[in-house]
């Protein structure tokens, strides 16, 4: 049996839109059968082109569906999993904290590269995908052996652990998706619970109409005894290829590290 990391683009919904799809094109055509007349004709009309809207945006979440799914033949989300993974490092014996764990994937990624430390996951599981559980990511871990994490229900608004909690805190295209938030903030709820020394690896989508001015925080961040502060596009060919993120609106991936 193998892990199921699950897709951010959910199977039903993409069957439903083309069931829409089907139901659409079937009462098109019932509107345009005899008796006709005027208004059964803009009726018609309107439907047909509702159907052609609904079913280019059906083919394009396809399309997405596809492009992020961890068996598939570009395999995005799994590629940029290990890259974020592959600049995690924690000490032996330490302690690190993914926010917005999801499926657990990046947890059990970092916890197997650094077997002698612990990773916890935390996510505000089934709110805004629910196919994401606390259930699911303990089976991915089991399937996985990565005996070294765990999980639990948090809020990267309001995270429960205290101050200088962890070696290490990462988080992979989370903070975006958090809607009515100040995203400059939930970064540093999240630097709070690092301790001294630790480093922090944040992915992300970060364009300045959702993170401000980048330049400007990573300067706040040294302002305030953060050290080795670096904003990397990730975008560029070191996750993902230029063309890939055009073509999946990824071009703000950024990669922000550093030691507090």
């Amino acid at each position: 049996m193998k892990p199921d990391y699950k897709n951010w683009v959910p199977l039903g919904m993409l069957q439903g839109m083309f069931g829409g799809v089907a139901v659409l094109l079937l009462l098109s055509g019932l509107a345009f059968l005899p008796p006709s007349s005027g208004a059964r004709s803009v009726l018609a009309g309107i439907l047909l082109g509702t159907t052609v809207l609904l079913f280019l945006f059906s083919c394009w979440m396809l399309f997405l569906y596809r492009a992020f799914s961890y068996t598939g033949r570009m395999q995005i989300s799994r590629r940029i999993i290990n890259g974020v993974a592959d600049c995690v490092h924690i000490p032996d014996g330490g302690a690190g904290l993914d926010v917005g764990c999801g499926s657990g994937a990046l947890t059990i990624a970092c916890a197997k590269r650094n077997p002698r430390a612990t990773m916890t996951g935390v996510d505000y599981w089934g709110k805004t995908y629910a196919s994401f559980s606390k259930m699911l990511c303990e089976s991915n871990a089991f399937l996985e052996n990565t005996p070294n994490v765990v999980f639990q229900q948090g809020d990267a608004r309001h995270l429960s652990f205290p101050d200088e909690t962890f070696d290490l805190v990462t988080s992979n295209y989370v903070y975006h998706d958090i809607y009515g938030a100040d995203r400059q903030d939930l970064v540093l709820e999240t630097l709070r619970t690092l301790k001294k020394g630790g480093t922090f690896v944040i992915h992300d989508f970060m364009p300045r109409w959702i993170y401000g001015d980048l330049e400007d925080f990573a300067q706040r961040l040294r302002d305030m005894g953060y050290r080795e502060v670096r904003i990397v596009d990730t975008a560029n060919g070191k996750f993902i290829t230029r063309r890939e993120a055009v073509l999946l609106f990824l071009t703000h991936s950024t990669l922000l590290t550093g030691t507090k």
